[in-house]
């Protein structure tokens, strides 16, 4: 336990500490330009951010996306985090609860979560190396129940696993324990990656198991390959590891396979988000909610009042990008007009979910 709480503080230092980003990918939301509309017609106060997510009316379509950082670091991570989601009125996705749900420090995952944040969804998050053995069911019982959660996430990081000293090598089984877990539960399963992507292929075969809840993760943000490649104790480590620092599916790539792929899923748009602009191109692109992490790492450290300005600027940013786009809502969003000449073909097209985000 003590090894992996150590690893997850190195983590959070690093990426602190910046120069982790992948460096010869980008998102792809750079390409999205929205046309102009100089006369919109529109009230920018009346304009209407709202939406459901796991049947919890939120302000804004914002998930505080997964973070972590050793039990004690993460505990006060957790609790600033609930209290700005509840002030903010969007969800909130835990860091990994491997360590609590082992028997280890409970790192904040209590039923403090749920007081301090009694009317938005809060997401709990198991890795999916975690959930294959004999004990996953009731893992993922326990780490729901631990903090009374609306959804649990399951987390994809092959790539990370693949070049940490130690990580784990054998995924064999994983979908199988998926489709345990989601017969299992009582509540919603997301699958997210860490910054590589969700296939098409993927995503379909993921929503046939039953999961309608997809966290694409794209490439663009993060690198989870060069974090490990700055924590790599030998040449060779970092030799393997860094050079996949640019390794996956664009987060624009993502989002728009995704939701052609499975029109009924729910999408989030995460992996190198930092603005309210990033987040209405990703909803016009598809998505149904956006997350942040590593955007507002800095901001949680702070503590509530630091992550509450933070998303209140991004809220703002959405808000402008609604009207000068003439979309009085999130669905007017989705059928916004693109300058096509500056992107691909595949995106000037609108995609939508055909059903609200649930």
């Amino acid at each position: 336990m003590a090894d992996i709480g150590t690893r997850k503080t190195e983590h959070l230092d690093i990426v602190l500490n910046g120069g982790v980003n992948a460096r010869g990918v980008s998102t792809g939301l750079d390409t999205i330009r929205f046309e102009h509309v100089a006369a919109p017609e529109l009230n920018l106060d009346a304009i209407n951010l709202s939406t459901t997510f796991l049947n919890r009316l939120l302000s804004a379509p914002f998930l505080i996306s997964s973070m972590t950082g050793g039990p004690e670091r993460a505990k006060t991570i957790n609790l600033s985090l609930a209290e700005a989601a509840q002030h903010l009125r969007i969800a909130l996705a835990v860091g990994s609860q491997r360590i609590a749900v082992e028997g280890g420090p409970s790192g904040g995952f209590t039923r403090d979560l749920r007081r301090l944040a009694p009317d938005v969804p809060i997401l709990a998050n198991l890795g999916a190396a975690q959930i294959r053995g004999a004990d996953g069911v009731d893992h993922a019982c326990r780490a729901v129940d631990m903090i009374h959660a609306d959804a649990l996430i399951i987390h994809l990081n092959p790539l990370q696993e693949a070049v940490q000293p130690g990580g784990d090598r054998d995924w064999s089984g994983v979908l199988a324990a998926i489709e345990r877990i989601v017969r299992a539960l009582h509540v919603p399963v997301v699958i997210k990656e860490v910054g590589c992507g969700i296939s098409a292929p993927l995503a379909l075969r993921l929503t046939a198991l039953g999961v309608d809840t997809l966290d694409v993760a794209g490439a663009g943000g993060t690198s989870w390959a060069a974090v490990e490649a700055e924590r790599a104790e030998t040449a060779r480590d970092k030799a393997i590891a860094s050079a996949f620092r640019d390794w996956g599916i664009p987060t624009a790539t993502a989002i728009v396979q995704a939701r052609a792929t499975c029109p009924r899923a729910t999408i989030i748009a995460s992996g190198g988000l930092k603005t309210g602009i990033d987040a209405a191109k990703s909803i016009r692109l598809g998505a149904d909610m956006c997350g942040f992490a590593a955007a507002i790492l800095s901001s949680a450290l702070e503590g509530p009042q630091a992550i509450v300005d933070q998303f209140d600027i991004a809220i703002a940013q959405l808000r402008v990008a609604c009207f000068c786009t003439g979309s009085i809502d999130l669905a007017a969003l989705r059928h916004a007009g693109l300058c096509g000449d500056s992107l691909d073909r595949s995106f000037t097209k609108p995609h939508h979910s055909t059903k609200a985000a649930v």
